[in-house]
């Protein structure tokens, strides 16, 4: 895998590599299309979030084009979201399906899952600029490499340690105040979602830095990854309950809205639960400490190197 960056080698030759690569993957998708083209909307968007936390991680050395990238690449990926954000609510409904209660429940949540497929068809019908809008990521994404070429990340090893301390504390300042705010007895969907990307951020660093210490942050790596997944639920479930208030016509009349309102607020309070269970376990290190161990395990790494 390229998504890293390794201690043994230079850090403007690394990023240069992982951002490129991750781009490359995008525009390939994007052009190739082997699953379709809503599926490789879905892969790119992924690519483009790990170039988003690469940049994050190394901002202090390039403020201004990190901010200028995240925004260029965050506008594009907002503009493939419509069909893949209807296509999420297909796949909670099937995972209130997976988890009813009782036979009515899972027959009432099996119709809701139909409704919004049939949703989703017709959106992704209606969206006839769907294949402008992934001509126009790909150009898009060619202007990100293009101004990846004309950066420079060039920094020393002890700077380089420095850095990813930096970048590491803050992180975790961050994510330790967005637990503390879903700890909150009204807690908003807002601070569940900044959570969830401040996680991200979390999973993402950890594949980046796999390489100071393997099984450490592997280990951690997927904890993170797990807690961005049920955070994902937990607010896809928000998302879902939102449509189904302001779509009651797509229930025609039965009580298979009600089901499935019962059905979130329930499954909801198990997920808020074990997001806050696993975000403890992973932002329970004080951050300026754990910025420490980043700073002294990357030193490590690069001597032993």
């Amino acid at each position: 895998m390229s998504y890293r960056i390794r201690p043994d080698r230079a850090l403007d030759d690394e990023v240069h590599k992982a951002a490129a690569h991750q781009l490359g993957k995008a525009m390939a998708v994007l052009t190739d299309r082997p699953q379709g083209l809503h599926e490789a909307v879905h892969a790119a968007r992924k690519n483009i979030k790990r170039v988003r936390a690469l940049y994050r991680l190394v901002a202090p050395l390039a403020p201004e084009f990190q901010q200028q990238e995240n925004d260029r690449l965050r506008a594009v990926a907002q503009t493939l979201s419509g069909v893949r954000d209807a296509t999420a609510l297909i796949e909670i409904s099937r995972y209130l399906q997976a988890t009813a209660a009782s036979a009515d429940e899972l027959q009432a949540l099996a119709r809701v899952s139909d409704v919004l497929t049939t949703r989703r068809d017709r959106m992704a019908e209606t969206e006839t600029d769907l294949e402008d809008k992934a001509r126009a990521a790909v150009a898009t994404c060619n202007e990100a490499l293009t101004a990846l070429k004309d950066v420079s990340f060039d920094c020393g090893r002890r700077d380089t340690a420095r850095l990813f301390q930096k970048g590491w504390r803050k992180n975790a300042r961050k994510a330790r105040r967005a637990l503390s705010e879903c700890r909150a007895d009204v807690a908003h969907a807002e601070s569940f979602h900044d959570l969830r990307k401040r996680s991200q951020d979390c999973w993402m660093h950890h594949m980046l830095l796999r390489d100071v210490w393997p099984a450490a942050m592997h280990a951690k790596q997927i904890e993170a990854k797990a807690l961005v997944d049920v955070l994902g639920r937990y607010l896809d479930m928000s998302i879902l309950s939102d449509v189904a208030d302001r779509e009651p016509h797509l229930f025609d009349g039965s009580d298979d809205r009600a089901r499935l309102l019962e059905a979130i607020i329930s499954r909801q309070q198990i997920a808020r639960e074990e997001a806050l269970d696993r975000a403890r376990w992973v932002f329970a290190d004080k951050p300026e400490r754990e910025a420490r161990t980043i700073k002294r395990l990357w030193l490590e790494a690069a001597d032993r190197g």
